[in-house]
């Protein structure tokens, strides 16, 4: 796709107001990040085939576990209620980030993740949907993200380069979208902050995703945004081969207007970018390793999803869950996406989940919201000090 200008702030087409505020982007993208996920835990790991020859066709809602009552015992390595609505940790850690800017209220880098997110993971026990039990979230979340915990905790790396080393994967993106919504309007901000804050988790095109999913996401919070638009923000930023991944598989995305149609495609288009291979449950030998040619996978189809689907909350979701793979992170980001762009989450959907889950998903957006106006207002101060200090040294506009 050939990258477009993203409209600013100034430039809604009626001249006015935009429709949907900025407490309703947030929320949005929050709900409709955490509901993208519980669709999707489900069926993670599986093909499009198999999706739909285990439940009779394509997903279309909240879906039980994949081996019914057997969850606990069917898969030791990872015996989670996946299904009926529960969130994963994908929901789990982004609540996790919100809960930092409440306590920070300001920028985030990768120290506050060392100072803040790690002591909340291993110190804090929280209900957690698929354990169906209270625990610390450090019992619930990937090896990736145990990471954080070894690294900082114990290994007491520095915070900006704890994430050499750990898989290249999506862990870091998966979060993310705080980053973006607090940088509303401004994806080369959310881009940067969300490389430093992941610095501590990821390096590679794992943490280069992070950045490009909260630059997305800050994009998508424009007035006036398009899934073009937004696309088009990624690929003025993104680097080395998660650009090209989003360029081929968006360029594909556009060819198409149902996501059964653009299932394969999309698969075939973001092949050559992704390391885990063919076989989700057993990946290749140089799968997850540094690499500036290749790209995660989820990403570039939650983007993919999100031209499919124009932008329809229900369109994208729907298309990333059927995707398979790593769906949940896949319909996390296009959830939290298309949120952001304002299109309804159903609220069928997000009394579902947040019942079955026992959250109270719409929570973590007022208190974002609330940190997200505060941190404005400090980066307005910041920015007038900054040109009165410019201006006395002789560096100010010239006149005519």
């Amino acid at each position: 796709m050939t990258p477009k200008e993203p409209k600013g702030l100034e430039e809604e087409e009626n001249g006015g107001p935009s429709p949907h505020g900025l407490a309703d982007r947030i929320t949005g993208a929050l709900v409709g990040a955490a509901v993208g996920d519980a669709l999707g835990g489900p069926v993670e790991g599986y093909s499009p085939d198999q999706i739909a020859e285990r439940h009779g066709g394509r997903v279309r809602g909240v879906v039980g576990p994949w081996h019914g009552d057997a969850w606990r015992t069917a898969r030791p390595l990872a015996p989670y209620h996946k299904g009926d609505g529960h969130v994963t940790d994908d929901t789990l850690m982004t609540h996790a980030l919100v809960r930092v800017y409440e306590r920070v209220r300001d920028h985030l880098d990768a120290y506050a993740i060392a100072d803040h997110l790690v002591p909340d993971l291993m110190t804090n026990p929280r209900w957690i949907p698929e354990l169906e039990a209270e625990a610390l979230p450090l019992h619930r979340v990937f090896l990736a993200e145990k990471w954080l915990v070894a690294r900082l905790a114990y290994g007491h790396a520095d915070p900006r380069e704890a994430g050499v080393g750990n898989i290249v994967n999506c862990g870091a993106a998966m979060y993310m979208a705080p980053v973006g919504l607090v940088n509303a309007a401004n994806p080369a901000a959310a881009y940067a902050e969300a490389l430093d804050v992941a610095g501590a988790h990821q390096s590679s095109y794992g943490r280069e995703a992070a950045g490009v999913l909260a630059a997305a996401v800050a994009a998508a919070a424009t007035p006036g945004a398009t899934p073009d638009s937004v696309v088009a923000a990624c690929l003025s930023l993104a680097r080395d081969g998660t650009r090209t991944a989003i360029e081929k598989v968006c360029e594909v995305a556009s060819r198409h207007r149902d996501f059964e149609s653009a299932l394969g495609p999309l698969r075939t288009a973001v092949a050559p970018y992704d390391t885990v291979g063919p076989d989700y449950r057993a990946p290749s030998l140089d799968a997850r390793r540094p690499s500036r040619l290749h790209s995660i996978e989820e990403l570039p189809v939650a983007l993919g999803m999100l031209v499919v689907s124009g932008g329809d909350y229900r369109h994208a979701v729907l298309g990333a869950v059927n995707y398979g793979r790593d769906c949940d992170s896949i319909a996390t980001m296009a959830g939290a996406l298309a949120g952001a762009l304002g299109s309804p989450v159903p609220e069928e959907w997000a009394k579902t989940v947040a019942d079955a889950s026992r959250l109270d998903l719409w929570a973590p957006a007022r208190a974002l919201t609330e940190v997200t106006g505060e941190i404005f207002a400090r980066d307005v101060r910041r920015r007038r000090a900054h040109e009165r200090a410019f201006t006395a040294l002789g560096g100010g506009p010239c006149s005519d």
